[in-house]
């Protein structure tokens, strides 16, 4: 009998975190923005037209802000590989045992560790570097562009909230 993949969670971490800021800043900044100018403003218009102009603003200033943030992790990561792609091409010796160093921290034996590093190290030296020093594999790699669709949509579906009360409101005002 065929075993099934396990399910894991974690490559949705990226787009996952920014949805939920996203619905939550949505939420908020709208309402804020909606509460702000009803106390402000006699008619009911204004705060529509706030609302609105918060919402879509807001969106493309979550959107933005997370593209920059993940996008200067992105960048951070991919130095740190070209720092490590240059170590091992000047220095393999030395990074081989900075690798076996790890996986002796982790519990091996210093025999067992240098073994797992030599044969890793055979199979794909930055891999194994940038996986087992460096914390980077390719599910958890940042994706800017994923962020940011994520961040927008998420808060434009908690700004949509705010907005329809804001709507609904103004209707019911004018029966």
């Amino acid at each position: 009998m065929e075993k099934k993949s396990e399910i894991h969670y974690t490559n949705r971490s990226g787009w996952l975190r920014a949805a939920v800021l996203g619905v939550n800043d949505g939420i908020l900044s709208t309402t804020s923005i909606a509460i702000g100018v009803a106390a402000a403003s006699g008619t009911r218009s204004p705060i529509i037209l706030a609302t609105l102009a918060g919402l879509v603003a807001g969106a493309l200033a979550m959107a933005a802000g997370e593209y920059v943030s993940v996008s200067s992790q992105a960048d951070t990561e991919s130095a740190d590989l070209k720092r490590e792609k240059k170590g091992l091409e000047t220095t393999p010796e030395m990074e081989l045992k900075e690798l076996a160093k790890h996986y002796q921290d982790r519990g091996l034996d210093s025999d067992l560790a240098m073994k797992v590093a030599l044969q890793l190290t055979e199979h794909n030296a930055l891999e194994a570097h940038a996986k087992d020093e460096l914390g980077i594999n390719e599910i958890k790699r940042p994706k800017p562009l994923q962020a940011a669709l994520a961040s927008v949509l998420s808060f434009i579906v908690g700004g949509l909230l705010p907005f329809s009360v804001s709507l609904i409101q103004n209707h019911c005002r004018q029966l």
